[in-house]
């Protein structure tokens, strides 16, 4: 029998919020699990940290072949903290979200603000190094990459609390650092000064952006210096950095705008490199240096996905299985955490043979990049669109994808 025209409309009415329905359960679900990820990282460093105890508490690993042992692990403790920062100061940015979302963002509002007092207050015992050996200048500039993804700690940080942050980060500038990604470092810093209205030195941060643009090689990537390496800093730190640096000297002063437009095309097609290179269970190439930051892989893809840069090509919720994969696979072996909560060195578990030199259990916490999107709405497409296959779901299903091509 044919359905009267108020009949198929209500049945399409059903279909539609059963269909929203259901897009809305899962994009729930999925910002539930990540949320419960940023607390099991988070909570044991944030909590000791907050307390004046991390040093005393937190057990620190070392790489089986760590160049300098002492140096290491008094540089680890930096370390944990500046990278869990990073990943999840947009979060601490936001004002929405539910009233458990809110009660748990509050909560870590106030660990963080103890946290940064603590760590660079000369009389804390969880005072921080911040010069000695050359690795302070890259931890204090992923805090400073921090401070500058969330105002809102800045703006409620104490006046003294603000000088002698100001004063940690004076002192990396003894720290010369290596002809590599290592130049960003200090650029970042100086983008730190200069947003919050601190002397900065201008020219090293035009002389690092120059450098970058010469290191550019082609199809979205940058070679690490002088030489090329197929590995995952081009999103662990390059592109992340390049584009907080040039929007921060722009909110000032718009002297890099034509540079903004090459970043803006450089950044999509790696952007896109980088969702097909997550399998289709979520795995991803184990190739290259500094595998044990795990889902820190993608800080780009992720970073593209919260400044809601990411290219037409790729739809916000198929970034947002692919994320969700990776954090799954990376993190879900029952080996990744320590029984009391600390990470473990490794990809998939505890694997310390795969850490370099100068990995150390701080190091690990590099994975909370890829928190990044949180910093986002749950109205955000990121999280309210349908759920949607990534490109290696739709290929090694038998699907049809759009073909690849490089930008230049």
């Amino acid at each position: 029998m044919n359905k009267t025209p108020i009949a198929l409309f209500l049945s399409l009415m059903i279909t539609v919020h059963i269909a929203a329905a259901q897009s809305n359960t899962a994009g729930i679900k999925d910002r539930q699990f990540w949320l419960q990820h940023l607390d099991k990282l988070a909570r044991p460093v944030l909590t000791n940290l907050a307390n004046d105890s991390l040093k005393i508490n937190m057990v620190v690993m070392l790489s089986k072949r760590t160049d300098n042992p002492t140096t290491r692990k008094n540089a680890a403790y930096l370390e944990t903290f500046a990278r869990l920062l990073c990943g999840i100061s947009p979060w601490l940015q936001l004002e929405t979200g539910s009233a458990m979302e809110k009660e748990l963002r509050n909560e870590y509002r106030q660990l963080v603000l103890k946290s940064i007092a603590n760590a660079v207050n000369p009389a804390a015992k969880d005072y921080m190094e911040w010069h000695r050996g050359g690795q302070p200048l890259v931890d204090a500039s992923f805090m400073a990459l921090g401070l500058l993804r969330c105002p809102w700690l800045w703006e409620h940080l104490g006046e003294t609390t603000r000088k002698q942050v100001a004063d940690a980060f004076l002192l990396t500038r003894k720290v010369k650092p290596a002809y590599s990604n290592w130049l960003l470092f200090s650029g970042i810093i100086e983008a730190f000064f200069c947003k919050y209205n601190y002397a900065w030195d201008e020219m090293r941060v035009d002389l690092v952006l120059r450098q970058m643009d010469k290191w550019y090689v082609g199809d979205g990537m940058y070679s690490d210096g002088e030489s090329f390496h197929f590995d995952y800093y081009n999103s662990y730190v390059i592109h992340p950095f390049l584009n907080q640096l040039v929007q921060t000297l722009n909110e000032k002063k718009t002297d890099y705008t034509s540079l903004a437009g090459k970043l803006k095309t450089r950044s999509e097609r790696y952007a896109v490199i980088q969702e097909r290179l997550i399998n289709a269970d979520g795995s991803f190439p184990a190739t290259g240096r500094s595998l044990v930051y795990r889902g820190g892989a993608f800080h780009h893809l992720a970073d593209m996905a919260w400044r809601a840069q990411l290219p037409t090509s790729l739809h916000p919720a198929q970034v947002r299985g692919a994320l969700t994969a990776v954090i799954k696979k990376t993190m879900e072996s029952p080996s990744t955490f320590t029984k009391e909560g600390w990470l473990t060195i490794g990809l998939h578990g505890a694997q310390p043979d795969i850490a370099d030199v100068y990995n150390t259990t701080g190091s690990l916490y590099l994975c909370a990049f890829i928190l990044l999107p949180l910093g986002l709405p749950e109205t955000d497409p990121f999280w309210s669109a349908p759920a949607e296959m990534w490109t290696a779901q739709k290929v090694w299903n038998g699907l049809d994808a759009p073909n690849d091509h490089p930008v230049d």
